[in-house]
């Protein structure tokens, strides 16, 4: 099976990678130095050389609040580029998971999202990576869409290596508490990833670490772990304002993966508990 992986690059497209070769599968990794997804007639070119029999489009436009001023690059490459992409695989008959995100919500309430949830983000981000979706489910059938929330892990920066930079020279920090949401290790993501595209259960599913915490609390566990002595002031979101407005409830339900034959995903505190020791080692995984 050859597996081309989109954004590798990045946290979850360098994990999945990871993951797929220590699973002996054929799995070529790509960033958009080696190919430019907004160019349609390349991304038509290197389907039909490479002829995957699977793609896992981990690539996005993510600057959340820069995609407020920089939306017709955030379109080229959510939009455009995933339209590209998903024609290219439907030519050649190729599995497709889309990785997409809980900015499709619009984080009113506190009940969990489920995967029927109604479609309504709040910033132009979360709007691209709906059309993606969407444009997605009116071309192929053979797809996963795969929302997920609060990533870290070992390539790129995230909300735990902030944390942990700012508390070399910081005593207290003011975290946002009224943001709730999944933390997800993009290791045990990976694996999940892994085994879906061998799989035919298609449609969309929630692939987060198990449970629910604010970003406070999520500071809290970091500082814990590393016995680092930061206080944590949690302040609402009003006072911490982004140019792109965040969604309250993050909380994504996670039905259609829990009836599925996918192996469960640890809880997020287990998760976060090993990516620091990994932090610590300073070394690969394996």
């Amino acid at each position: 099976m050859r597996i081309l992986v989109t954004g590798v690059t990045g946290q979850l497209g360098h994990d999945v990678v990871h993951e797929g070769k220590l699973r002996g599968l054929h799995i070529i990794g790509v960033g958009s130095k080696d190919l430019d997804l907004r160019d349609k007639f390349k991304v038509a070119a290197f389907i039909k050389d490479l002829k995957p029999d699977a793609i896992i489009h981990c690539a996005a436009y993510t600057a959340v609040d820069n995609a407020e001023d920089e939306r017709e690059t955030c379109w080229d490459v959510n939009v455009n580029g995933t339209k590209f992409l998903v024609e290219a695989a439907k030519e050649h008959n190729c599995k497709f998971i889309y990785i997409s995100t809980d900015y499709v919500f619009d984080g009113e309430g506190n009940i969990p999202f489920t995967e029927n949830s109604p479609i309504k983000p709040l910033s132009y981000y979360g709007y691209t990576k709906a059309e993606g979706e969407k444009i997605i489910q009116e071309t192929i059938e053979n797809y996963f869409i795969v929302r997920i929330s609060w990533v870290f892990g070992i390539n790129g920066n995230n909300f735990v290596k902030t944390m942990l930079k700012l508390s070399e020279n910081r005593e207290e920090l003011n975290i946002v508490a009224d943001q709730i949401g999944s933390p997800t290790y993009t290791y045990d993501l990976a694996k999940v990833l892994i085994d879906m595209v061998k799989s035919t259960n298609y449609g969309i599913y929630h692939c987060t670490n198990k449970g629910y915490c604010s970003w406070a609390d999520f500071a809290k566990k970091i500082f814990e772990y590393t016995d680092k002595e930061v206080q944590v002031n949690e302040i609402c979101s009003e006072d911490y304002p982004t140019k792109a407005p965040r969604p309250k409830n993050s909380r994504l339900s996670s039905t259609n993966f829990t009836n599925s034959n996918f192996s469960e995903m640890p809880g997020w505190e287990d998760a976060l508990e090993r990516y620091l020791k990994i932090l610590k080692l300073e070394v690969n995984y394996k």
